[in-house]
């Protein structure tokens, strides 16, 4: 029990570093090195070479930075059909089919399936560019 309300509480060395983070540091983290590859309206495709500060305790991406991607991707996909603004997210699914590992090159590709006056909806894919496998498929409605 102490172990895990260590970890919950991020105490000890985690709590330090932590606390020297600036704030809104988190998009900026986990978008660092992504490459737009294709901008057109309605359409985004961006790739990255997987990284070490993305990684689960199983030395694969986590899946909050897939979540993530998703979200941010997702969301300029939308902004591309020319809506003036991001607005909230009012759902967000992500099914994880694959892992992704350090050093490997990474492709997310994003589509504004609708974008209305007050709904926009995303369709987002991760796959290894190597492969073409599916990593991760998810969808955005904001």
């Amino acid at each position: 029990m102490k172990s895990v309300k260590k970890f919950l509480k991020k105490e000890g060395e985690m709590a330090i570093t932590m606390d020297g983070l600036p704030e809104k540091f988190f998009e900026p983290f986990i978008m660092k090195g992504i490459q737009v590859d294709l901008l057109k309206p309605g359409r985004i495709v961006c790739s990255f070479k997987g990284t070490y500060r993305l990684l689960n305790g199983g030395n694969f991406m986590h899946g909050g930075a897939t979540t993530t991607l998703v979200d941010l991707i997702g969301s300029a996909a939308i902004l591309t059909i020319g809506t003036p603004s991001f607005g909230i997210s009012v759902e967000i699914n992500v099914s994880y089919l694959d892992s992704a590992y350090p050093g490997e090159e990474v492709e997310i590709e994003a589509k504004a399936l609708r974008v209305g006056k007050g709904v926009g909806v995303a369709s987002v894919e991760l796959r290894k560019k190597k492969t073409g496998k599916i990593i991760a498929q998810g969808r955005h409605t904001k």
